[in-house]
């Protein structure tokens, strides 16, 4: 029996990197991912949506679309809710052959 990668599967059922297919797969990951992020947060603070959501000054509603990943929540709105959570927000960012660091 033949096993496979989990690159090699991506790259079959979803397409290799590059692609519009791949690259729109890996932006909603990474929603998710910073959604579950915002979850895990606000849970080990002790905290409900609504209770973030007015921290942060959006409702409730707001705050389980950006956990769930089923909007895209301005950048400043993501920027308030890791602020609320008193997380430390760090951003890498390549353009032109040139990295630059983005700490919040």
């Amino acid at each position: 029996m033949k096993t496979y990668s989990l690159e090699e599967l991506t790259d079959q059922y979803i397409g290799k990197p590059g692609t519009p297919k791949r690259d729109l797969f890996e932006q909603e990951l990474r929603l998710e991912l910073l959604g579950d992020a915002i979850r895990k947060a606000r849970k080990a603070k002790k905290l409900t949506q609504e209770e973030l959501g007015e921290l942060v000054g959006v409702q409730k509603s707001q705050i389980a679309k950006i956990e769930n990943s089923t909007t895209d929540a301005r950048f400043s709105t993501v920027l308030k809710v890791f602020n609320a959570l008193n997380a430390k927000v760090n951003f890498n960012v390549e353009l032109d052959d040139q990295k630059l660091m983005l700490s919040e």
